[in-house]
């Protein structure tokens, strides 16, 4: 019995010690604000010759990149933001001029 009340004191320090700690570790994270976020390395894209880039489009860590191609093509580039690595190409090409 001695060892069971023992056991309870100790358990309850424990306790108690734990939700004094948890608090310290709130009240430090709120004084030092939002953790601040590394700084972004730029991402360099290589366009083909005579290319404009006309429209770009963030989801997520996807960008999209419509680019005007010098041949009057367009071309979507699916890139990963972070790495800079390529996903997808979409080549698109001007339409037919319809028959008489």
């Amino acid at each position: 019995m001695r060892a069971l009340k023992l056991l309870v004191v100790v358990m309850g320090v424990l306790l108690v010690a734990g939700v004094v700690a948890l608090g310290l570790a709130i009240a430090v994270r709120v004084q030092r604000g939002p953790a601040a976020e590394t700084a972004a390395q730029p991402l360099h894209l290589s366009l083909p010759d005579g290319a404009r880039i006309l429209a770009t489009e963030m989801s997520g860590d996807r960008l999209l990149v419509r680019l005007s191609l010098g041949d009057g093509a367009e071309q979507l580039l699916l890139l990963n933001a972070r790495t800079g690595a390529e996903i997808a190409v979409i080549a698109t090409r001007p339409a037919a001029a319809p028959r008489p």
